[in-house]
């Protein structure tokens, strides 16, 4: 009996051991959310030396994105809301202006479309069963036009210091009655500097997700003021000098927003769209890879990470 109650004993702490080794596996694949976030896919913060090379093939083992039979964003828009009186009022930090960190996301999304950066998405598609990984031809894919910032706007409703995701999406169901419904558009967040969700700078940097409406499904995302989290949210994570455009310095934002809006296109409602098999979106498996540089637009130069091409079967930074 006491040989038997000893197994008995062993089989129940080998099972308890594993049933917690797959949490923490589960966990461990799961994006640096944090438990307050809820259906929202979050980029993790930027830990200095342990960024990810780029990838440009990998055929032994394929870990390519799959549709799951959810919308795309068949022809892409931007809007922006500046959320809050402090953009109207004006703010500096680090020798910038709030008018300058305006100006550089705008003019970011205001070109990014027509780049071959953007191009990469192109590949992915709509109307699909569950499962599929490479799109026939003649299926809905993304579209890459010029011109998807469609506007940006001054919501002067007060910010909370720590707002919460149901009044980030409250912010994002204001844009779109604002601009209108659009069901390929991604209604984009931004709070000042000072006044962040719980968890940014050290559990991410930014996020992305969908809310109901009487309209529809509204796909926004939450962008915080990135130089506040320095360079664990991308401050000079491609440029090291910074310039008065505001490269170097305001690096984290189009590296971010940029991996956001990447997402936003190949998975509006997280995660129906396009994910690989451990629920990683297209820019999550490149984040903050060495693979990552400048762009160039109108005028100006950009940094970005790469994104995933099934095509390649690893990162890209143009297609």
């Amino acid at each position: 009996m006491r040989s038997a109650t000893r197994v008995l004993l062993s089989l129940a702490a080998s099972a308890a051991l594993l049933a917690s080794t797959i949490g923490v596996t589960a966990a461990a694949r799961q994006p640096a959310a944090g438990a307050s976030l809820v259906n929202a896919e979050a980029m993790g913060i930027f830990h200095g030396p342990n960024a990810k090379p780029a990838r440009p093939s990998r055929p032994p083992r394929n870990n390519n994105l799959s549709s799951g039979g959810g919308p795309i964003q068949t022809t892409p828009a931007v809007y922006i809301s500046w959320w809050g009186p402090e953009w109207a009022s004006g703010f500096s930090t680090g020798g910038y202006t709030s008018a300058g960190a305006q100006a550089y996301n705008t003019a970011f999304f205001t070109g990014v479309g027509g780049t071959g950066w953007n191009n990469v998405v192109t590949q992915y598609c709509q109307g699909v069963s569950a499962g599929t990984q490479a799109c026939p031809s003649g299926a809905a894919f993304i579209t890459n036009p010029s011109g998807q910032l469609k506007g940006d706007w001054n919501d002067t409703t007060s910010v909370p210091g720590k707002p919460t995701q149901s009044q980030i999406a409250a912010a994002a169901v204001r844009a779109m009655n604002h601009f209108g419904y659009n069901p390929n558009a991604t209604y984009m967040v931004f709070t000042p500097s000072g006044k962040s969700m719980s968890g940014f700078g050290t559990q991410w940097c930014a996020w992305h997700s969908s809310t109901s409406s009487s309209s529809g499904t509204v796909a926004y995302a939450y962008i915080p003021y990135m130089p506040d989290a320095g360079t664990s949210c991308g401050r000079n994570f491609v440029n090291s000098t910074n310039t008065s455009f505001g490269n170097g310095y305001f690096d984290g934002f189009s590296v971010v927003a940029g991996h956001e809006y990447s997402e936003a296109e190949t998975d509006p409602h997280p995660s129906s769209g396009w994910v690989d098999r451990n629920g990683a979106e297209n820019a999550d498996k490149c984040a903050w890879s060495s693979g990552s540089g400048n762009i160039s637009f109108g005028g100006h130069q950009f940094a970005v990470q790469p994104t995933w091409s099934n095509a390649n079967n690893g990162c890209a930074m143009s297609r």
